[in-house]
């Protein structure tokens, strides 16, 4: 039984609507998280009350909106346990975190002969940005295999894999299949040979207490809207010495400290990395979710989100023929599935006729889904706010549809 209680669902405001003239039930969670009142309160008292750009003014607001900033760096780097929050780089997203690390560390370090290493389950946002790496720097991209459809990482040859690996960069957990990768065995491993890991936490942040310490990883990324934080605001953990050999990965305001018409000396890290105004608001919803969940606890929301997801597999499993996708026994709050004969996306829009949101596609698991053999599942992910009862409606849905269907 959950240690959750189901009240907290009161603290999110989109979840009291209906759609299609039904509850909303809300299944896409991997895809991004809501918001709580706390949050969305944050955001509107910064641009009520203390709106002004930072760094830059010695007028009040500046000063307010600049503690607030920095503020929730400092939140970040607690929350993470990172050494210092000089190592929190505000971006986008995970997507901008991982293409800044290749776009400036991979630049200037990477050459022919070098190897990258990633895993067959990685997001898109982790595999584009090395592929185009390696094109522009004639190094070699190298992939740790998946299993079959239960969807862990193939070790076996883990040594022979490693040969001449500069950086392992891999997701903490798969959003298409739950998988919780051993994140601190595997860097423990990459940096015995002398390889910088990157971590891809952007599924795990909001479902796990993180420590970059203890995983031993040089950068980690993360995503403010998959933890109940605002989009638009994203985390890149970079080790101090790092930064400080890192390149700047755009050019503007607030990541200079001298500029001539030639030249121009650059801000110490991590300003130098946070070209132009930043996503001041943004930051403060982050602190703002930041508190939220730590108030609630992160291994409690875990633990949740998993007896969910077990839950809805073995509800699924009364359906005949369905083919699962991931671990069968430890992992996240994700299920991924298909069904014979019902085509995923008539799944999916018949199941948001009935106010029930899951996702359908490949989930930016192009080449993943490609090993699978199939072109799309159908993805239920689940997080605090979600309940059993949910879960059973959800099932009913099904019947429904295959009834229709079949």
């Amino acid at each position: 039984m959950s240690v959750i209680d189901a009240s907290i669902r009161e603290d999110f405001p989109v979840l009291t609507q209906e759609v299609n003239g039904h509850p909303l039930v809300y299944f896409d969670n991997a895809a991004t998280t809501q918001k709580p009142r706390t949050v969305l309160e944050a955001v509107q008292r910064y641009y009520e009350h203390d709106n002004a750009n930072v760094h830059r003014g010695i007028h009040e607001l500046s000063n307010r909106a600049t503690a607030a900033y920095e503020a929730a760096r400092e939140r970040v780097a607690q929350f993470i346990n990172a050494p210092d929050r000089a190592d929190v780089i505000f971006t986008r997203g995970t997507t901008e975190s991982i293409n800044l690390v290749a776009a400036t560390w991979g630049d200037a370090n990477l050459q022919t002969g070098d190897v990258i290493l990633l895993t067959e389950m990685e997001h898109h946002s982790n595999l584009v940005p090395w592929q185009l790496l390696a094109h522009r720097t004639g190094a070699e991209l190298r992939f740790i295999p998946v299993t079959g459809d239960e969807g862990v990482l193939d070790l076996a040859n883990i040594d022979t894999l490693l040969e001449g690996v500069k950086i392992l960069a891999l997701t903490h957990i798969s959003n298409a299949l739950g998988t919780i990768n051993p994140v601190r065995d595997l860097c423990s491993t990459a940096k015995a040979i002398g390889a910088l890991c990157l971590v891809d936490a952007a599924q795990s942040a909001g479902h796990l207490p993180l420590d970059v310490q203890a995983i031993g990883c040089d950068f980690l990324a993360c995503s403010g809207h998959k933890l109940c934080g605002p989009t638009g605001i994203g985390v890149l953990y970079a080790q101090s010495h790092l930064q400080k050999v890192m390149p700047p990965y755009q050019g503007g305001g607030e990541m200079i400290s001298k500029v001539e018409f030639q030249v121009s000396e650059f801000n110490v890290p991590p300003h130098r990395f946070e070209a132009g105004t930043p996503n001041i608001a943004g930051a403060v919803g982050l602190h703002a979710a930041l508190d939220y969940l730590d108030g609630i606890g992160l291994q409690a929301i875990g633990q949740h989100s998993f007896e969910l997801a077990h839950y809805a597999k073995e509800r699924l499993a009364e359906f005949d023929g369905i083919r699962f996708f991931g671990p069968t026994t430890e992992h996240a709050g994700v299920v991924s599935f298909v069904l014979p004969e019902v085509h995923a996306l008539d799944l999916a829009t018949m199941a948001d006729q009935q106010g029930v949101a899951i996702r359908i596609g490949h989930h930016c698991t192009q080449p993943l889904h490609e090993k699978f053999g199939v072109p799309a599942t159908a993805r239920a992910s689940f997080y605090c706010y979600n309940t059993r009862d949910e879960v059973d409606f959800f099932i009913e849905v099904m019947q429904k549809i295959i009834k229709l269907i079949r």
